[in-house]
């Protein structure tokens, strides 16, 4: 007779892997605290993760249905279509991103989003599979994921607090969306702080893991950094556009606004109360320029208001203030009040003008700020050389000093080639076309008596060196278009992050400049010369920019601390303290992982870390390193486990030889298209880039992607 327990049906979730179990356990009791959240029940446990709590409290406020099975769905074609023409250029920033990420997330379960800064999805690639149930709860174009209609969600979310938010499974507010899991992270607008769009990684909750986020932020990053960019060429056109039109007028003052309502540049008089970097209420890019001119700040005149347009596209809006004599009738009528001078141009700023502000104590570091406090008080051309992010204009801020003369900062590599002599020297009225019409005083002018700090001047034009040199040596500056010399009073630091000698070598700098310069030389060490410092500034940013952001630092174990002191830190100190910053806006419980930091740093798991520190771990504020580190404590996690394996695995190389960071990258490369066996495409995907960027590192670092997949050698070509 056969035993009973071959009778039983057996357990479900026994072929389960614990960390599956692990969370559907958490999934019921979350489903558990949001049923008694909204019946008043007895207090459940509640998500730790507080800020899914408050955006449940919101959306019960706001009178949202729980029941609610799908988001809204914009129906109107014509609505669409005027949604993504007014946000075309979102789109277009996001454009390469989402190409690279198409193919990254195929067959992943996993669909990337581009969202309106008000919710409402533009975009969508990714699975099909997971595209075409997204269609069930209008996770797709035109669909309205704003908190206020749709509740807890990661769109609506992310948009409602201005941070990135992950929302999984039940911790959403709306029944019919539970069972989905969502990252979304801000696109913002670094210079006004407004969210300009969302970009979201959506699927079913099996597809869960922590990198989503950091993916998510990663891809905003991005978006931002393409914006960027396009901004400083357009308020760039718009500057040479503002300054052909004001060629032919007479004007007492010239305002540039750019498109988004920011003001870039003020000349001459203006009124009290406007400064550059301002954005001018009731301005943006959701009004059209045109309109903009019966939202002038008091002070300002409907008439003296001209769109700036090039190639067909408003890209901004100058204002002319006219001299007396050239106002247009009816301008007293407004009540102008009487034009006062711009503020003092000096950039002294308190805070960064000491040796205090420079953080580190390493030899290397400690020699650079011995020299550089030996020549502060000498008035003598001083050149601070370093690489990108090691803080060379810190430097220099510091060896001025905060005594009260003016600290002029030019950055050489900046402006137009044509504009640098004027905008150094000066220039008088008609000196040349687009010259402003009542002259203007040079950056030298406005150093008299203080610092000219002028950074990347391995950028300035050979055709220019010659005036500088004369400048420096006689001690005196011409205007463009004027034979009178101004006498002056200026010391000068340069900055540059080449090798000027090698610059002269190749006749792009002039040899006798170069000595006029470099009278004396200091050189800032790149962090990867000073890794000892590496904890001390990520105490230092993580105290600060968690004070700044309102959020609470995070902790950096042994293991994380040893992989970021074994990186090697191209970007240097800047790049470091976007790390640091970074991870403070990811929502985490926890300590920093490894797993976080490939993620950001995707070679940092190929170099080989330094002999691992003490048991310890660097949390904020630490301003000294602790007489008697504390063990690093794991603390609890409700997002801990991924229920499958993640986007971008671990490409670390067994037994790397990687010394620098190219030699890093290589060495990821062919380790990742050998674990492969020479499929192209889960090698990119392995790596986590698109299979075309692996094909264009392997052209540039020189590497036989069939040589390295079948085993032959380092899989490296010689160069010629």
């Amino acid at each position: 007779m056969p035993d009973d327990r071959s009778r039983r049906t057996p357990d479900p979730d026994a072929s389960l892997p614990s960390a599956q179990l692990m969370r559907r356990a958490e999934g019921s009791d979350t489903m558990l605290a949001w049923e008694r959240f909204l019946t008043g029940g007895p207090q459940a446990a509640r998500p730790e993760r507080h800020f899914v709590v408050a955006s449940w409290l919101r959306s019960r406020d706001l009178g949202i249905d729980p029941r609610a099975r799908a988001a809204p769905l914009l129906r109107d074609t014509d609505r669409i279509e005027g949604l993504r023409e007014r946000h075309r250029e979102l789109i277009s920033a996001a454009c390469g991103v989402f190409g690279d990420a198409a193919d990254l997330l195929a067959g992943s379960r996993s669909i990337l989003l581009l969202t309106s800064p008000e919710g409402i999805v533009l975009e969508v690639v990714g699975d099909t599979q997971t595209q075409d149930q997204g269609q069930d709860i209008n996770l797709t174009q035109g669909g309205d994921w704003r908190e206020d209609v749709i509740g807890t969600n990661g769109i609506g979310t992310a948009i409602a607090t201005g941070r990135p938010a992950h929302v999984h499974a039940a911790e959403h507010f709306c029944e019919g969306v539970k069972s989905w899991t969502c990252a979304a992270s801000p696109i913002m607008d670094a210079s006004s702080g407004r969210v300009l769009g969302v970009v979201d990684i959506s699927g079913p909750p099996t597809t869960y893991q922590r990198t989503n986020l950091t993916l998510a932020v990663t891809l905003a990053r991005q978006i931002e950094m393409v914006l960027a960019e396009r901004a400083v060429r357009e308020r760039s056109r718009l500057l040479e556009a503002c300054l052909d039109r004001l060629s032919s007028s007479d004007a007492a003052g010239l305002l540039a606004i750019d498109r988004s309502g920011r003001l870039i540049h003020s000349t001459g008089r203006a009124p009290a109360g406007l400064r550059v970097g301002q954005h001018l209420p009731g301005m943006d890019d959701e009004v059209p320029v045109e309109s903009w001119s019966d939202r002038l700040p008091e002070g300002l005149q409907a008439e003296w208001f001209n769109p700036v347009r090039v190639a067909g596209r408003t890209i901004g809006a100058m204002v002319v203030i006219p001299t007396r004599a050239g106002r247009p009738p009816g301008g007293a009528a407004r009540g102008l009040a009487a034009p006062r001078l711009a503020a003092s141009p000096s950039e002294v700023d308190p805070t960064r003008s000491s040796f205090a502000a420079i953080v580190g104590d390493s030899p290397a570091m400690l020699q650079a700020l011995q020299r550089a406090r030996h020549l502060a008080d000498k008035r003598v051309a001083v050149l601070i050389e370093g690489e990108t992010g090691v803080g060379k204009e810190l430097f220099a801020r510091a060896m001025h000093g905060d005594g009260g003369a003016p600290f002029i900062a030019y950055n050489c590599g900046a402006v137009a080639r044509e504009l640098i002599a004027a905008e150094l020297f000066g220039h008088v009225r008609g000196a040349y076309t687009g010259a402003t019409s009542e002259g203007r005083s040079g950056r030298f002018e406005l150093a008299h008596g203080g610092t000219l700090c002028l950074d990347e001047i391995g950028e300035m034009p050979i055709e220019v060196q010659p005036f500088l040199l004369r400048t420096l040596e006689e001690g005196v500056v011409y205007r463009l278009g004027e034979t009178q010399p101004r006498r002056l009073d200026v010391r000068l630091l340069a900055l540059t992050n080449r090798n000027l000698a090698d610059e002269v070598e190749s006749g792009r700098f002039r040899r006798d400049l170069f000595y006029r310069i470099a009278v004396t030389r200091v050189r800032i060490p790149p962090l990867r010369e000073r890794p000892d410092d590496v904890a001390r500034l990520i105490a230092h940013f993580n105290a600060r920019l968690a004070q700044r952001h309102g959020v609470v630092p995070r902790c950096y174990g042994p293991a994380a601390m040893a992989m970021l002191e074994g990186y090697a830190w191209p970007g240097n100190v800047r790049e470091l303290r976007n790390v640091v910053e970074e991870l403070l806006l990811i929502p985490a419980d926890g300590d920093v992982t490894e797993d976080e930091l490939r993620t950001l740093l995707p070679a940092a798991g190929a170099v080989p870390p330094p002999d691992p520190p003490p048991e310890a771990a660097v949390c904020a504020p630490l301003p000294t390193p602790a007489p008697t580190p504390s063990p690093a404590v794991a603390l609890p996690s409700s997002s801990s486990a991924p229920a499958q394996p993640p986007l971008f695995p671990d490409a670390r190389p067994s037994s790397p030889a990687a010394t620098s960071l190219e030699e890093a990258e290589c060495a990821a490369i062919i380790q990742a298209v050998q674990q492969h066996h020479g499929n192209f495409a889960e090698a990119a995907r392995a790596l986590g880039i698109a299979r075309s960027t692996l094909y264009r590192k392997a052209e540039r670092y020189g590497i036989n992607l069939v040589g390295a997949a079948r085993g032959w050698g380092s899989g490296r070509m010689a160069r010629n």
